[in-house]
């Protein structure tokens, strides 16, 4: 079954797994399979007056909704684009008196479109909101009761004018929300901003080694004339070759777990058993609980301690961080690595952790030097475990070429930018922000690694002049946040 805009993806069903996507002809890495616009989208609580609520920008000065004062928007365009969705919204938060939680935001706008439009398929969609999981059986207590709070909090701002909807009926659309909600990420893909509702990418089923990702596009309303002006939406992408008829898959959790944790997360929060090929033969577990080889072979019991020690620690430095004390995270990192690295192998997970942690925190501190070493450790374990188009690999990759290009180490510098750009631009495209970014610094460092090689002296010297004059750009602050999941689980 496809529809208009759809016609290179059909819906299938299966015994085993449901519903899911299959291919209708031949696609190369980095081959847009479809855009899809959002149904519904909100912008996260904690977050509302510094995103817009149309694109999904993180902007310095936003235009505020004049009538509910809730709303915030990058300019005119955005503010038109937004008035048939947030119309009703306007007026219920004027009228309640203050806007409802995310979740209740978001249900109202799927409501309010149903509302309109009916509850069929709508243009473009391969299956309705009607026919989307919503796992409400599966709920344990604690998830029943968030959920009858959710429905009771949803009727109070729900208007008595607007259409009304049964009570099982509600609780089918929290159940989508709950299990179907797609992370929005700001234009630079570092923070999740929003959450939103995508019919066509909710029936891609998960795989831990998948040969699809899915990115965010916020859309461009740069453009002087609003004809060129184009929609947020997010991309599903092509990593790998795939045939006619293959079934396209995503992962719905990062894959840098061992097997069984990963089985246990999608289990949690997806409600079902993961048996992709990976975590049946449990492929890539062994370097992921890598340990030290050769005639001093660690104990059992001591690789033991060392990932509990590893646990505490981790802990221990969220604490640290939190608290924005980089100095006592990079300490106990330090502390971390000696107990570590006689025992652990180079791919163990545990290491990576640290290993990435304390690369971030002292490219920030502008110690670069130390900082590339341990980020080239990072990058040379993280090859070795994640898929060659891994998005999360491409951006540690990048980060670890600037942190090289700080240090004044150009050519690795270079080489990992370049690798970063390539990974990029299957994962996210050319026209993304953040592989623009990347292309601006490719185009440097190669200008700057050509100077290096016709003369090393000279290259240093200039470096340490162009230093005394302009203060080195500052690392973004490290985040405590885990890139953002592709789906949005409430916690």
């Amino acid at each position: 079954m496809t529809r208009g805009g759809m016609e290179s993806v059909e819906v299938f069903t299966t015994e085993s797994k449901g519903r899911g996507l299959k291919a209708q002809k031949e696609f190369l890495p980095g081959d847009v399979i479809f855009a899809e616009p959002a149904y519904a989208a909100v912008v996260f609580d904690s977050l509302t007056h510094v995103v817009c609520h149309t694109c999904f920008k993180r902007q310095e000065r936003l235009h505020r909704c004049g009538q509910c004062k809730f709303a915030y928007y990058c300019d005119r365009t955005c503010q038109r684009d937004a008035w048939l969705n947030h119309k009703n919204e306007c007026s219920a938060i004027k009228k309640h008196g203050k806007a409802p939680t995310e979740n209740i935001r978001l249900a109202a706008r799927i409501l309010w479109r149903i509302e309109r439009e009916g509850s069929g398929l709508s243009e473009n969609c391969l299956v309705s909101i009607d026919d989307l999981q919503n796992h409400v059986e599966s709920f344990d207590e604690e998830e029943k009761k968030d959920l009858r709070v959710d429905v009771e909090n949803f009727l109070e701002f729900w208007p008595a004018q607007s259409q009304q909807f049964g009570m099982q009926y509600i609780s089918h659309i929290f159940g989508v929300i709950n299990c179907n909600a797609f992370t929005l990420s700001d234009q630079r893909g570092l923070q999740a901003v929003g959450v939103g509702i995508f019919p066509n990418l909710c029936q891609a089923n998960h795989d831990c080694w998948p040969n699809c990702t899915v990115i965010f596009n916020n859309g461009n309303h740069e453009a002087v004339r609003s004809m060129f002006h184009t929609q947020m939406r997010i991309e599903l992408r092509a990593l790998s070759k795939i045939s006619p008829g293959d079934e396209l898959t995503v992962s719905y959790v990062d894959f840098l777990n061992v097997s069984e944790e990963r089985q246990k997360q999608l289990k949690k929060q997806y409600y079902f058993d993961c048996t992709c090929e990976h975590c049946k033969k449990k492929i890539k577990d062994d370097l992921m609980l890598a340990v030290k080889e050769g005639d001093n072979k660690p104990s059992a019991e001591t690789v033991k301690e060392v990932i509990q020690f590893s646990k505490d620690t981790l802990e221990k430095i969220n604490k640290a961080r939190l608290e924005g004390t980089y100095h006592e995270v990079v300490k106990l990192c330090r502390e971390c690595l000696k107990k570590q690295e006689p025992v652990l192998g180079d791919t163990n997970i545990y290491l990576l952790r640290i290993l990435s942690i304390v690369s971030e925190v002292l490219s920030y501190l502008q110690m670069f030097e130390e900082a590339a070493g341990y980020a080239k450790r990072m990058v040379d374990g993280y090859m070795k475990i994640y898929h060659p188009n891994n998005a999360q690999l491409g951006m540690a990759v990048m980060r670890a070429g600037v942190t090289h290009w700080h240090a004044g180490l150009i050519e690795a510098g270079h080489s990992m930018i370049c690798k970063a750009y390539a990974i990029l631009l299957i994962t996210h495209g050319p026209s993304h922000p953040i592989t623009k970014d990347l292309e601006v610094m490719r185009v440097q460092t190669e200008m700057e690694l050509r100077m290096f090689q016709q003369n090393e002296f000279m290259y240093y010297k200039m470096r340490e002049a162009a230093l005394k004059n302009q203060k080195i750009q500052v690392m973004p602050e490290p985040s405590n946040e885990a890139p953002p999941s592709l789906f949005h689980k409430k916690e």
